[in-house]
């Protein structure tokens, strides 16, 4: 079962006393700053969960798979995540 954006917002306001469109307004805003900086290139770095970094692509060769056709596939951007030492060893401790 995946964590979504709700159940975020829901546990956001129980815990710190908010009202649910207050919850809503935070976290839409947070990842508005998160979207917009990853759009201009810039990474976005927060301490003690992880680190998403904006990686190019070079133009490569390719192949459609239902087609066998190899093709060349234009340069792009990514979106990587690096999760920090402090949250890999909180996995790691849970198994």
């Amino acid at each position: 079962m995946s964590l979504t954006k709700d159940d975020i917002v829901r546990a956001l306001a129980k815990e710190n006393g908010y009202q649910i469109n207050q919850s809503v307004e935070l976290i839409e805003t947070l990842l508005d700053l998160i979207k917009s900086n990853l759009a201009s290139g810039e990474d976005v770095l927060i301490s003690g969960f992880g680190k998403f970094c904006v990686r190019e692509k070079r133009e490569r060769r390719g192949r459609n798979p239902q087609t066998d056709e190899f093709m060349m596939l234009r340069p792009r951007r990514v979106v990587t995540f690096k999760c920090s030492r402090k949250l890999r060893g909180k996995i790691n401790k849970s198994q």
